[in-house]
């Protein structure tokens, strides 16, 4: 199993449930009645528009759509487990805390 595809199937697997990891709002999608924040919640778990424009490195580790009249993008960042730099490593789960991040497009 190449990198990339590690990298893949535990982005797809935190993205999809939310676990093994911490999933952050910016203000603006914290700000949405809850029942449009539970739509969006909805479309990131789902997301499948995967393509080589927005994933040229086949690691399922951004997305972008629109919801209600409004852009989002949503981007997954791998950190070290003291969440102090970088991970070395984000094909090792032992080695990498993932956060990802939902934000309206004009918050980018």
């Amino acid at each position: 199993m190449t990198e990339a595809t590690r990298v893949r199937e535990l982005n797809d697997s935190f993205r999809t449930t939310f676990g093994a990891g911490q999933v952050m709002m910016t203000s603006g999608v914290a700000a949405l009645p809850y029942s449009q924040r539970e739509a969006v919640l909805a479309k990131v778990r789902t997301y499948d528009d995967f393509t080589a424009d927005n994933d040229p490195h086949g690691e399922h580790d951004f997305g972008n759509f629109e919801l209600a009249g409004e852009k989002f993008f949503w981007k997954i960042d791998y950190y070290d487990t003291t969440m102090d730099a970088g991970s070395e490593d984000p094909a090792d789960p032992s080695k990498t805390v993932r956060v990802l991040t939902i934000m309206l497009a004009d918050e980018y």
